[in-house]
């Protein structure tokens, strides 16, 4: 089994963006999008993060790209159970309550939100939940 990594993490953050470009994950969206994520247990206690799909792939990593379309605002614990957990219920459920706060273009969430994970993506995600501590 490969090392695990606190969510969010250096390593962490290393270890997903090696698994996106392991499994080849392609997305038929495009989009630039910032996350803020809130209260993590290690510091900084803040992590920013994004995800650029302009030319198809998933990249991603620590910081904010340029351009972002969309950011996202949420809680260590909300953004641990969608990004490893997969749970779309979970995600709608913090909507909903207003721990996910989105400002910008709220229709490339959408569109990502709506578009149906390919293999690899699901082979990413499976990936990312076992490197996660």
């Amino acid at each position: 089994m490969a090392d695990q990594h606190v969510f969010l993490s250096d390593g962490w953050i290393e270890a997903a963006k090696a698994a996106y470009e392991r499994n080849g994950v392609t997305v038929p969206y495009r989009m630039k999008m910032n996350q803020v994520i809130s209260g993590c247990p290690f510091e900084p206690a803040e992590v920013r993060t994004f995800i650029d799909t302009t030319d198809g792939t998933m990249r991603t990593g620590k910081g904010e790209v340029d351009g972002a379309e969309v950011t996202l605002h949420t809680d260590w614990e909300t953004s641990r159970k969608i990004i490893v957990d997969q749970d779309q219920q979970a995600a709608m459920q913090a909507f909903m309550s207003g721990k996910i706060k989105v400002v910008g273009d709220m229709t490339k969430l959408m569109t990502m939100n709506a578009t149906p994970p390919t293999d690899a993506q699901k082979a990413a995600a499976e990936d990312i939940k076992n490197l996660t501590a």
